[in-house]
């Protein structure tokens, strides 16, 4: 058992990030109930109890929390808005801890940028936990920022290279450090702020598996394939004015240019290192950047 908290609740258990989530909970012995919609067809592990949930109903997520000591919110950041009947369900049901889906870039350090009023959403929704556990002090909450989905990213294209052509596209110099994480990495992070309770309470923790350099990551490919890439470089500026130009036309489509800027730019300043990467604190250890990029490579 996993001192206080034994029974979490996964809301977004069969996304991307969700299913890594699921599987480190198990390995730590959590018991772990997944919430789905009610036209929902995903599967889950056997040892998985699922529950079929009305996410606008607060009576109904009340009754499917009833017993769970937690609450771990996966969901995407469209969604993030609509975590407010669960929290309002969480309470009602006595839940003890509720970790949002804060995954992703720093929420408490982006007031007054474009990359901030699209996130807004997730911004309120930890604006609005924090106020209902001052209320109700046995109610706790934790953050956790890991900075890019880095596998994830590389699977999907999103982080710039493509392992089948043999090409990157590099932002600016590709010499900023970038605050990444892997998606079993974030699973770990929550696993071991949920086994020390008293511990992580009431907390906001930034967390990476480590701060690679796109320069990093084009050395380690060209190295393990043998080849040079055929390389593209691009303007993180350019991609702020394409990302600006979309949201003020109220296009959120906007976010993947305006993260580029924001995590790419030389002088970003957004690496997560020494003290401040909280895996340290969490009992965690930095994981290695060439082995995950030569996983993908011969995935």
């Amino acid at each position: 058992m996993a001192g206080s908290i034994n029974n979490v609740a996964v809301i977004g258990a069969s996304g991307n990030l969700g299913k890594e989530v699921v599987k480190e909970l198990l390995k730590a012995g959590f018991k772990v109930t997944a919430f789905a919609r009610e036209n929902s067809t995903a599967t889950f592990p056997s040892d998985v109890i699922v529950k079929k949930v009305d996410y606008q109903s607060v009576e109904s997520l009340t009754a499917a929390l009833e017993g769970q000591d937690a609450v771990v919110s996966t969901i995407a950041t469209v969604a993030v808005g609509g975590q407010t009947p669960l929290v309002d369900a969480a309470i009602a049901a006595k839940v003890k801890r509720f970790i949002p889906s804060e995954f992703g870039i720093n929420t408490r350090k982006i007031d007054n940028t474009g990359i901030g009023s699209i996130l807004q959403a997730k911004v309120k929704t930890l604006d609005y936990i924090i106020e209902k556990s001052k209320q109700n002090p046995w109610f706790t909450w934790t953050g956790i920022s890991s900075g890019i989905f880095f596998d994830w990213g590389l699977n999907f294209g999103t982080a710039g290279f493509n392992k089948d052509t043999k090409s990157a596209v590099i932002f600016d110099s590709g010499n900023e450090p970038v605050h990444a994480s892997n998606l079993p990495f974030i699973g770990k992070a929550i696993a071991a702020v949920l086994s020390q309770p008293e511990k992580t309470a009431n907390q906001y923790f930034t967390i990476a598996s480590f701060n690679p350099t796109q320069n990093q990551i084009l050395e380690i490919v060209e190295k393990e394939t043998g080849e040079k890439w055929k390389v593209e470089h691009a303007s993180t500026e350019e991609q702020e004015k394409i990302g600006l130009d979309k949201l003020s036309k109220g296009d959120f489509s906007a976010f993947p240019n305006l993260l580029r800027r924001h995590i790419y730019a030389d002088g970003a300043g957004h690496a997560v290192q020494g003290a401040d990467n909280a895996i340290g604190f969490l009992g965690l250890e930095e994981e290695d950047l060439a082995t995950t990029v030569k996983e993908w490579l011969h995935s």
